[in-house]
């Protein structure tokens, strides 16, 4: 069966920035073949929609010295724990944020109704069943630091069709600390939400807004869970039982997801996944499949989807495109997923969650 595909996760839009061409939007629907997704690959692997990341790096004049940005080949050692940059100013982080909503706007014009920027639930189910629409887009952005302490931004944002906040991306912002790229260690390190962080989750409630507790630390996490009322959701985490990084869910925090009627979106990223924590490609596709499995008996397979982090992670050799999810389908399916499973953990666990917090 050709099973279409809902990923949690992604950051193409980070990669269209970077390539500092007023074009990129075109690259993108005609196919650069660079990086993990682009329009053409992604109609070939049946890759109908996920959320969007939108991603801040550290400005250059931010980094001071003893700064030190996340490298692979730090995290190829038995033991690691990589040191981050500071938090960002908003009147840094506000411009990158806008210029990469510019790039999904200008894709969305420019691709001839085949991709959609889905505002509500009713968008995302309309357009993703629609034969007609290749990509069904959920604007999500990865670290909130264009969001200013007065949440005059978060309102603008949303009407620009922000619909899923991540408080963090590691680094500190002034909502909540985030976790170092650190593996063994527990991802219980520093301090909850701030004052602010707890009214900014009040905020993302009240517009029925996704809140992503990837890259979080734990006692965020567990204020996440004391103040939101929407469902815990992790969209690109995976299970600290298998890979003790920083990163992942432990159980107590899969119960909390579990209580709530969450969402976890496995993480194809290896340092994640694997046992002995290494960022390294030679990494078989079996371990994914180990991590849907113990997620799947923990959580339940309502509860377990795609969390890919194509074109913000390294991925294992199989997997270095979209292209390569028809490999991981097709493991999935000799392993006891029956076609029932297979169409939840694919896409449809990810519609009907977000169809429960959007409008």
């Amino acid at each position: 069966m050709d099973y279409k595909i809902f990923d949690g996760h992604n950051d193409v839009l980070f990669r269209l920035f970077l390539k500092k061409n007023p074009n990129s939007h075109l690259d993108f629907i005609d196919g650069d073949n660079e990086g993990h997704l682009d329009i053409p690959r992604m109609k070939q692997a049946n890759f109908k929609g996920g959320l969007c990341a939108i991603y801040v790096p550290t400005p250059e004049h931010a980094i001071s010295d003893s700064d030190k940005l996340v490298n692979y080949k730090d995290m190829e050692q038995d033991e690691y724990s990589l040191p981050l940059p500071g938090s960002i100013d908003v009147n840094d982080a506000l411009p990158i944020v806008l210029n990469q909503i510019s790039i999904l706007s200008k894709i969305e014009r420019n691709s001839g109704n085949r991709v959609k920027i889905c505002l509500s639930n009713d968008d995302l189910e309309t357009s993703f069943n629609d034969d007609n629409y290749q990509l069904s887009v959920v604007m999500h952005i990865e670290g909130a630091e264009c969001i200013d302490k007065n949440f005059y931004n978060l309102e603008t944002l949303y009407r620009a069709g922000l619909r899923s906040v991540g408080p963090v991306w590691s680094r500190p912002t002034i909502f909540a600390e985030g976790v170092p790229f650190a593996f063994p260690q527990s991802p219980d390190i520093g301090e909850g939400l701030t004052d602010i962080g707890i009214e900014l989750i009040k905020n993302c409630n009240s517009l029925k807004m996704l809140i992503d507790t990837s890259h979080l630390n734990e006692k965020g996490f567990w204020d996440i869970a004391k103040y939101s009322t929407s469902p815990l959701v992790a969209t690109h985490s995976n299970a600290h039982e298998i890979c003790p990084h920083t990163r992942n869910l432990t159980n107590k925090q899969l119960d909390a997801i579990k209580d709530t009627e969450g969402m976890v979106g496995v993480n194809f990223a290896p340092a994640f996944l694997r046992r002995d924590g290494k960022m390294v490609s030679d990494t078989e596709l079996q371990i994914i499949a180990d991590h849907f499995k113990y997620l799947i008996d923990y959580l339940g397979e309502d509860k377990v989807g795609f969390g890919s982090d194509f074109d913000g992670a390294m991925m294992p050799k199989d997997l270095n495109s979209v292209l390569g999810m028809q490999k991981l389908i097709e493991l999935l399916s000799k392993q006891d997923f029956n076609e029932k499973l297979m169409i939840k953990i694919t896409h449809l666990n990810w519609i009907n969650l977000l169809k429960r917090v959007l409008n």
